[in-house]
């Protein structure tokens, strides 16, 4: 059981993981195990490539730099055994990184038919609104939305999202509806990750142009916690569209200031730089560009996504 390729295979899933017990059950075997497995493998590299305490796992810098250079091999086996059975069948883990509110609005909607096409694939989720270090967190393939802070990444569109403000009907009843962007700066305002902008929220309309710069009564760092937020009644929301059309049909939330536009922000999938995507990866980052294909063919008024 204890070849070299097993090794890095567990390295890698201990490394992901942070737990010898977790990557133990992955790839059947028991913690103790896993765990002298890895330990064989410090002893063949020559250098400590985890440091353990009772609380955690964690890769030294050494480990972290092994980590980077054999998952581009562990990439090609893949790709090897992929090509051999030559049936398209799409086994292993796929770790794909996102939002949670995306995940559970534009994600996870849209995937069974690729998970009934690849039974033998296993998907594992690396939910966060903030941006996840792709290579350090061990990622094989992201969704996000906006601007890309790192350029060296693989980057795909596959649709786009619209801005726009909203309330619940409780907190207009009880403040009022602005009228125009100005307007604002007289109500409570909830800032999310989305409408986090430091010279504020900017709007257009026949050519004008009007920035409002908003303090922020309610500051979340989580998109569904701010949604709930305005639909709690707290304020007034600026975010992406698709985050908030289900309490848009429903009622529980009402565009605020419809005629002015804020703009929109790209989905791009994005594969790590600096190793061979998985053709797991690569797969999802097809089914997904069709899925979003489709649904801008689809959609219209708050369900559209592509401004």
């Amino acid at each position: 059981m204890n070849d070299r390729f097993f090794s890095l295979q567990l390295f890698a899933r201990v490394a992901r993981n942070g737990s010898f017990s977790v990557a133990g059950r992955e790839m059947g075997i028991s913690q103790p195990t896993a765990s002298r497995i890895v330990a064989t493998l410090e002893k063949q590299v020559g250098v400590a490539l985890f440091v353990r305490t009772t609380r955690a796992v964690t890769l030294t810098e050494a480990g972290s730099d092994y980590l980077s250079r054999i998952e581009s091999i562990l990439a090609a086996l893949e790709e090897a055994d992929h090509a051999a059975r030559g049936t398209g069948e799409l086994r292993g883990l796929l770790r794909v990184a996102t939002s949670s509110g995306f995940a559970i609005r534009g994600v996870l909607p849209r995937l069974a038919r690729f998970t009934d096409q690849h039974a033998g694939l296993r998907m594992e989720f690396v939910l966060n609104d903030d941006r996840q270090d792709l290579v350090g967190e061990s990622v094989d393939v992201a969704v996000r939305i906006g601007v890309l802070s790192d350029s060296t990444a693989i980057a795909r569109k596959i649709g786009t999202v619209r801005r726009v403000v909203v309330a619940a009907p409780s907190y207009l009843a009880k403040a009022g509806t602005p009228s125009v962007p100005r307007d604002l700066a007289d109500h409570a305002t909830i800032i999310s990750p989305a409408g986090r902008v430091m010279e504020g929220w900017a709007f257009r309309r026949d050519g004008m142009t009007r920035s409002v710069r908003v303090e922020g009564r309610f500051i979340l760092n989580g998109t569904d916690a701010a949604v709930a937020a305005a639909v709690a009644g707290l304020g007034i929301l600026s975010t992406g569209d698709l985050s908030v059309t289900n309490d848009l049909q429903t009622g529980r939330l009402v565009r605020v200031l419809p005629d002015w536009e804020m703009g929109s922000a790209d989905i791009n999938v994005v594969l790590p730089a600096g190793r061979a995507a998985k053709p797991s990866a690569r797969a999802f980052s097809d089914y997904m560009a069709a899925e979003f294909r489709d649904l801008r063919t689809a959609s219209s008024g708050a369900e559209r996504i592509d401004s």
